[in-house]
């Protein structure tokens, strides 16, 4: 029998095979090629555009919400690799506790940060120029200033030191000022140490990113100030912008040593992103303010209080301890006098004790002049924004007092209520003799007579000093258990069952 091959198994096939493959080959190269193409195309895009810039506003004093929001900011930036963080600033002042927090974190902050002034009308007073100073860029738009570093809590109405032997010729003659050896010795040494301390760590700065050092030092020891054109031209400052996009625009080329080491600028036509505080800074913000705080802690001691003396209303002890936590929490992160919180929980327990002791007004009014007094000392800073108005210390005290002095008046209105219920409400209850009335018994005390009577719709069993016939009224005098002693009712008609 004559065999054939299969043809998918002929030498022709195979080789028309092979001549396919090879022509097809050229196509998957040509598709892996142009795909490798893009992809490298898109990394040079990207690898060309510029990284963006992140803005941080800032407006009010420096607190632990606005150093929290800044920290965070500057976290945020580094995580995005930002090439720059513009902390855009207008503050009077603030705590110095806040100021360090900001200032350690721009130090140690691998991304540049450039501190801008703005905008016009705005300052970098007390604890800004700290900032600005610690900053790799400082800015300033036209029409704002800064200065005025003297700690305000350390000498604020002192009359300030002479200037720096280092101080050099460059302020302006209006800055000069010369004081005299008394009154550097009517300062405290405490003041002086203190503002020393300040001067120092002002200067280190100043010395670390090039700018004008005597000046810093003239701005604690003398709290001077300057505008943005004398801050310029004193070299107080890098630059003077409009706005933003102008400050990125003179910021484009530069080169700017961080501790990540050199970082170029490429902020020309960078994007620039810009935070707002979240929900977290403005909490903070808000039980951050003293009166706030004051508030809280007194709701929350009082809503304590309520739920301790009358358990199972539960509202109170729940709110006054989330008010009472809250509060403290606020008050850890305040510069507070520690006297004050005491004056201010005494004054409480005091306003709480004459509710319930006979003292005639004198508990309560401690309690007003102690709660008041705590409130005017609680918060030890003179910092614009962190104290505690009289007119607010005057609402919550008058407020306490009043609460207090309602709730004592229904506390003793009810005091001085009948008792309506268990065995001391029967003492006051009439009834009638049953059955055959009462008669004296073997084994009961001389002179006492025994039975049954109806008193307040119940059979009870009673006794009583005297022999008294069925139908008689009686008065319930004591409960002994389950036996009431009873006394006749000259009346028939007096009373009736209670």
């Amino acid at each position: 029998m004559e065999t054939h091959p299969l043809p998918c198994l002929s030498p022709a096939y195979t080789a028309v095979q092979n001549r396919r493959r090879v022509l097809r080959l050229p196509a998957w190269l040509v598709h892996a090629a142009a795909f490798i193409a893009l992809a490298l195309s898109c990394l040079v895009a990207l690898a060309a555009a510029p990284r963006e810039v992140v803005v941080i506003p800032v407006a009010g004093a420096i607190g632990p919400a606005s150093a929290d929001f800044i920290v965070r900011g500057l976290a945020r930036a580094a995580r995005d690799d930002a090439q720059l963080a513009v902390l855009q600033l207008d503050t009077p002042g603030g705590l110095d506790t806040s100021m360090r927090q900001i200032i350690k974190a721009i130090l140690a902050s691998p991304v540049p940060v450039a501190t801008f002034v703005s905008p016009s009308g705005a300052r970098a007073a007390s604890a800004g120029t700290y900032i600005v100073y610690a900053s790799h860029v400082a800015a300033m738009a036209p029409g704002t200033n800064l200065g005025a570093a003297t700690p305000i809590e350390l000498g604020g109405g002192a009359s300030p030191e002479g200037p720096s032997p280092r101080q050099g010729a460059k302020g302006s003659d209006k800055d000069k000022s010369a004081s005299s050896p008394e009154t550097q010795d009517s300062q405290s040494t405490e003041t002086r140490k203190r503002i020393g301390d300040a001067a120092a760590y002002i200067r280190g700065m100043a010395q670390m990113r090039g700018r004008n050092a005597d000046w810093a030092e003239r701005a604690v020891r003398e709290a001077v100030s300057l505008s943005a054109r004398e801050a310029v031209e004193l070299h107080v400052v890098d630059l003077s912008a409009r706005d933003i996009p102008d400050l990125l625009r003179q910021l484009d080329g530069r080169t700017l040593q961080t501790v990540a080491g050199d970082r170029h600028l490429a902020t020309a036509n960078a994007l620039v992103l810009r935070l707002e505080p979240d929900w977290r800074s403005r909490l903070l913000s808000v039980i951050t303010d003293p009166n706030v705080a004051l508030i809280l802690l007194t709701i929350g001691i009082y809503g304590l209080f309520f739920e301790f003396a009358n358990p199972g209303f539960v509202l109170p002890g729940v709110a006054g301890a989330i008010s009472l936590l809250i509060g403290l929490f606020a008050l850890q992160l305040l510069p507070i006098n520690y006297a004050g919180l005491a004056l201010i929980l005494l004054g409480i327990a005091f306003l709480i004790a004459e509710a319930f002791l006979p003292t005639f007004g004198a508990l309560g009014f401690g309690g007003i002049v102690a709660f008041a007094a705590g409130a005017l000392m609680l918060i030890d800073t003179d910092v614009p924004g962190y104290g505690i108005p009289l007119p607010v210390i005057a609402a919550v005290t008058a407020t306490s007092a009043l609460f207090v002095f309602v709730v004592s008046s229904f506390a003793i209105k009810a005091r001085r209520r009948p008792v309506v219920t268990g065995s001391e409400a029967m003492a006051s209850y009439v009834g009638e003799i049953l059955d055959g009335g009462l008669a004296r018994t073997e084994g009961v005390k001389d002179d006492e007579a025994t039975g049954w009577a109806l008193v307040n719709g119940e059979r009870w069993r009673v006794r009583a000093s005297s022999v008294l016939p069925a139908g008689s009224r009686v008065r319930v005098t004591h409960r002994s258990g389950l036996t009431l002693t009873v006394v006749p009712i000259a009346n028939s008609k007096e009373g009736e069952p209670s």
